[in-house]
Formats: structure tokens, C-alpha cells, sequence
């Protein structure tokens, strides 16, 4: 069996923020996306509300090229906001945002959108990362999505970035997750036995007339309806980019080690929706410091030692991916803690040091902002700091000209 591309790409839903004031803005400054496009290549356009603004990678070939792809956009959108006094936040919601005081945007398929889904749309100001794998054989891109499920719950938890909603700690490490849940076609998808199958699916609600095609079934998990990849939607939105490309290499691992079986004949062992889906409600409740269920032993166990046995499950496909340290980097995610942790505690410090709870709110806004560009070393810096962003983008371009990627 011919091996697929393993070509990935990125999609990351940033929130616009006052860089004052943390405040989420009602509508983004006429231009902003332009501007972003002007200063680098790659996709950028609208979200469901105006505070929302997406970009998406190139098709790139290996997780090097996705790295240099993601920080030259977070660079854009960050330079480009800075121009009206905002910043772009790297987390899946707001701390304090309400949402009926947002723009929706002024689109044709968001006023569909809303005409649909109802009060539900309000709810909707949450973020996600979606990743793209190449897999060109629609068969196995369907063998693949029904054995994958398994992995979702470990990639959730490594990604948590959500506790927060309309000013309050929800007690869950992803309230994205709950929030997404109210969608239809929404969770995990069923297991489907061809291609064939999975569409004759998809063209009874498409002939039905209530879905134009499956770009509108929002499944954890899907067959991407443009391009012949895999697209992981589970996760939240990891604040620093280093996570969300470490979480990106063990998606696209992962792959690779389930078609290595299947090359072998043979494939992972497949578990019923119900205990999957108990084991992501796991990861969307504890994050990282909790544990899942190992449903091979049918006991709980920390998710620090399941990251150590995914690791070294995918080591060989970490270096056939030439993304041996990226894998690595996932014990530091769980050594170091997710983001839905660091605004947990950047919460709790600012309240003992006597902030009332709007201040402590403020505080972990200004915490997403400093570390939504900052590289790994460049802790303790601000994005405010003109000199320092222009120093974080010299060296985010010079990283990609090493590559051979841009002039």
C-alpha cells in the first residue's frame, strides 16, 4: 500500500482583544484582515462573530514548514492589531466576555448560521485549532478516522485552554467543549465501513436540503470536504505555538503508526463511542492533571504516563516525520501545565495579591496576549513591547528562510 503525503496544515480561530483592557472587541477595525494578508502570505478571513479572526497554513510538508507557516501568521495578526490598539489571544474562550454584546459578521452563511441555530449562535465565541493530515486514499482516510477516535481524549487534554466563561471558573479545563456540544452533528463520529458508506450518509441530509455538504457536519474528527485530508477538530486552542505544533506532530503520528499496523495487517483495537466519549468528558472535566481510562486494562491511569506511552509508541514515526522533538515536547506540556492551568493560576496569584475578580479576569487576558506570540524562551516579556515583537518576527523570519520557504 502506496504511504500518504503526511502533508499538514493549520487552522486557528484567534480572539481579538483591547490591549488595554483585555475587554473582547465588539467588531474588528474595517481592513484588519487585509492587512493581515499584506504582511504574509497564507489564508486569513472572518469567523462567526466580528471579534473572531481565522487563519489557515499552506499545505506544508513536514512540521518545520507548519511551525515557520504558524508564527508567521500569529505574527501578522498580531502586527496588524497592534495598528488599532488590539491583540489577538490564543485561547479557546474569552475569561470575561459576554457574548450577546458581540457582532456577528456580516455574511450571508453566518446569517444563515444564526437563522439555524438560534440563541444557540450566541453561545458560540469559542475557538478551536483544526489540523489538516494529507491522506490521498479516501478508504483509508475512513479506516483510519474510526480507529484515530481512541487518541482524541489524550490530544484534548494536552490542548485545554477554556476554563473561563462570562467571567466565572467553569471548573472544566475545556468549556469549549461544552459550549461546541450544543451544535448538531457534533462528537464523535460513527464508525463507518467504506467511503461509500460515509457518504451515503452525508447525501440523505444533503438531498434532504438541510445541509449543503459536509462541511456542515462538525464531527470531532471528519474528512475534510475541500482537500483529501483528515482534519482533527477536538482540540482546543493551546495558547503557545510550541504546544500547538507539538499537538499537531502527535496527530499526524499517530496516523502514520496506525496505517504502519494496518501496512503489517493489523490495526488498533476498536472501542465502542460510549467509552471514548466517557474518556474525552475526562479530558474536557481534569485536563492534563487528570487521568483517562486505559480501555486496553479498564483502569484510570495519570495522563502524564499515557503521554509517556503514546511518545513511545510513535517514536519511529517521529523520526520518519523528522519530529523528534516536537513528540518530546509533550512531557513538557505536561510537566509545565496547558494553558487552561496557567489561567488558573495567573487567576488565583491575582486574587491572593488582593485583585477583585474583574482584576484577576484582566490579569489572565494579559497573560494570553504575552505568551499567544511568544516563542518558549521569551517568558516574562510583554506584546506590548514593540522592540521585543519586532525581535520575536526577526527571528520567526529567519527561521523560515533557513527552510527555503520565503524570500
Amino acid at each position: 500500500m502506496d504511504e500518504p503525503s503526511w502533508t499538514m496544515g493549520i487552522e486557528e480561530e484567534y480572539l481579538l482583544v483591547d490591549r488595554d483592557s483585555g475587554a473582547l472587541v465588539a467588531a474588528q477595525p474595517p481592513g484588519l484582515i487585509e492587512r493581515v494578508a499584506e504582511l504574509r502570505h497564507g489564508l486569513v478571513s472572518p469567523e462567526l462573530f466580528s471579534a473572531q479572526i481565522e487563519i489557515g497554513t499552506d499545505v506544508c510538508r513536514d512540521v518545520q514548514h507548519l511551525r515557520a507557516d504558524v508564527g508567521l501568521l500569529r505574527l501578522a495578526v498580531t502586527e496588524a492589531a497592534a495598528e488599532h490598539g488590539l491583540a489577538p489571544i490564543a485561547a479557546s474562550t474569552h475569561p470575561f466576555a459576554r457574548p450577546h454584546e458581540l457582532d456577528i459578521t456580516d455574511k450571508e452563511r453566518y446569517r444563515v448560521l444564526a437563522d439555524d441555530l438560534q440563541e444557540i449562535t450566541r453561545q458560540l465565541v469559542i475557538s478551536g485549532m483544526h489540523v489538516h493530515v494529507g491522506i490521498e486514499d479516501p478508504e483509508l482516510r475512513i479506516d483510519l478516522m474510526n480507529q484515530v477516535t481512541y487518541f482524541l481524549p489524550h490530544l484534548l487534554a494536552l490542548s485545554t485552554s477554556s476554563p473561563f466563561w462570562q467571567g466565572r471558573d467553569t471548573g472544566l479545563a475545556s468549556y469549549r467543549s461544552a459550549v461546541y456540544k450544543t451544535l448538531p452533528r457534533t462528537g464523535l463520529p460513527p464508525k463507518f465501513d467504506s467511503w461509500a458508506q460515509f457518504r451515503r450518509h452525508v447525501d440523505v441530509l444533503v438531498n434532504a436540503g438541510i445541509i449543503e455538504d459536509s462541511s456542515k457536519i462538525w464531527w470531532d474528527i471528519r474528512p475534510s470536504e475541500r482537500y483529501p485530508t483528515l482534519e482533527m477538530r477536538v482540540t482546543d486552542l493551546p495558547t503557545r505555538m510550541e504546544d500547538a505544533i507539538a499537538i499537531a506532530a502527535a496527530y499526524v503520528c499517530v496516523l502514520r503508526m496506525l496505517w504502519r499496523l494496518r501496512d503489517g495487517n493489523q490495526r488498533w483495537r476498536s472501542y465502542a463511542n460510549f467509552l471514548i466519549g466517557e474518556n474525552l468528558w475526562r479530558a474536557e472535566r481534569y485536563g492534563i492533571g487528570g487521568s483517562l481510562i486505559d480501555l486496553g486494562k479498564g483502569t484510570l491511569v495519570p495522563n502524564e504516563h499515557l503521554v509517556d506511552e503514546l511518545i513511545e509508541l510513535v517514536s519511529s514515526d517521529a523520526e520518519a516525520l523528522d519530529c523528534v522533538d516536537e513528540i518530546g515536547h509533550l512531557r513538557t506540556i505536561c510537566e509545565r501545565g496547558t494553558s487552561a492551568s496557567h489561567q488558573l493560576a495567573v487567576y488565583q496569584a491575582a486574587l491572593d495579591a488582593g485583585a477583585d475578580i474583574d482584576e484577576a479576569l484582566a490579569e489572565v487576558v494579559q497573560h494570553l496576549i504575552e505568551h499567544t506570540l511568544a516563542p518558549p524562551d521569551a517568558a516574562g516579556h510583554s506584546d506590548r513591547d514593540d522592540a521585543h515583537r519586532r525581535k520575536i518576527a526577526d527571528q520567526l523570519t529567519a527561521e523560515a528562510q533557513d527552510l527555503g520557504l520565503y524570500d
